[in-house]
């Protein structure tokens, strides 16, 4: 099996290369080591995996997805066929997936993980989950640290429109096992967070890459909705290349990434930590319904990736509740939350899994935030 996946590994790569680094504009350094090892890599784009692929034409790597993924019929069996990735939940715990993660390693073949959980919104490499070191310690395989560089402002998160810039990718720090086994697992958690960290403005100051597009501010209310100017939730809209809100917002989204004038935000790495703080303060003085967006679908998923829909409706955010189609979750009860692309919600109840999903556009990052915000005042 290893020698088939080998060959069509090496066939796919050299199919798609040229069409991936035109893409993006991707240059991307070759790793020559030889499998298995596990690589762990910062993650910007539903397009990472093959950009890091690039890296490694001869050496197959499974990578961990998504479960949704999984869900889309014919797509989801040719991605199996292809590269054969490893499921993981969002939002659930991950002990099946390091599992997997594990037996694969075991039997010859290379893992590749993306162990922030989530694509950046803001442009900055986040923290890994905090056993990703212990697992790299447990793995008994080398350690491949990989940063991707450009990725985000090529396509950011919350945007469907491509910038044409610069991108590229390539192998940090290759750890040997021996190594690994003398450090403790945080300290090799550590060692990841700063070989992928990458502030993608941080590096605009001094690159000036032009990542040219038109309209390059629609979208940005999927990501970032309350105003940095007047605070108000559900008032920011991108419209062109602009940024506008009712209170008389008018921010200019340059080709490099920044804002022009550069007050109230210069980046959106600043508007995060502005809109992150107001919604805190707003959860903390809350009495009663924050907000809704209508037209939400509920569905639960269950073994073998079948989903159930449960209602159609408006989601309403309650100080400790959510409430969608005759249901509510007590935020107390819901165990994880995670999203993936910008229009899906999941979280688990207990043994429970459950999807929210957006059929037109709407921003369901705030009611993650809120639900983050509560565990962390509740200590979880």
């Amino acid at each position: 099996m290893q020698v088939k996946r080998r060959k069509r590994w090496k066939l796919v790569t050299w199919l798609i290369r040229g069409f991936v680094c035109r893409r993006f504009r991707l240059t991307a350094e070759p790793c020559t080591l030889p499998g298995p090892f596990l690589v762990v890599a910062n993650h910007v784009t539903n397009w990472d995996p093959l950009m890091l692929a690039m890296s490694f034409p001869d050496t197959p790597i499974r990578f961990v997805a998504s479960e949704h993924i999984f869900r889309h019929g014919f797509v989801s069996k040719i991605l199996e066929w292809l590269a054969a990735p490893i499921p993981r939940r969002k939002a659930a715990s991950g002990a099946d997936t390091v599992k997997s993660i594990l037996r694969a390693l075991k039997e010859g073949e290379s893992v590749g993980l993306f162990a922030e959980g989530d694509a950046s919104w803001d442009g900055l490499t986040h923290p890994v989950f905090p056993a990703t070191g212990k697992l790299a310690r447990m793995a008994g395989v080398p350690l491949v640290t990989y940063r991707l560089e450009g990725g985000y402002l090529s396509l950011p998160r919350w945007s469907s429109r491509r910038r044409l810039g610069r991108v590229h990718g390539g192998a940090v720090g290759i750890y040997q096992p021996e190594e690994l086994k003398k450090m403790k697992g945080g300290e090799i958690t550590a060692l990841i967070d700063r070989d992928i960290y990458e502030d993608a403005f941080e590096r605009q100051k001094t690159e000036h890459v032009r990542f040219c597009a038109d309209k390059r501010a629609e979208g940005i209310e999927r990501g970032f909705f309350l105003c940095p100017k007047c605070g108000r939730l559900g008032g920011v809209h991108g419209v062109g290349n602009y940024v506008n809100c009712d209170c008389g917002l008018r921010l200019f989204y340059t080709e490099e990434g920044f804002f022009e004038p550069p007050e109230p935000v210069a980046t959106l790495a600043e508007w995060e930590r502005v809109q992150q703080k107001a919604l805190e303060n707003t959860c903390a003085e809350a009495g009663g319904t924050l907000f809704t967006d209508d037209g939400l679908t509920l569905h639960e998923i269950g073994s073998g990736h079948r989903e159930t829909k449960l209602g159609r409706g408006t989601l309403t955010q309650q100080p400790d509740a959510l409430e969608l189609a005759g249901r509510r979750f007590a935020l107390s009860d819901i165990d994880s939350m995670a999203m993936v692309k910008s229009n899906i919600l999941l979280f688990t109840v207990g043994d429970s899994y459950y999807e929210i999903r957006a059929s037109q556009p709407c921003c369901l990052r705030k009611y993650l935030i809120v639900w983050q915000t509560y565990k962390s005042n509740q200590g979880g």
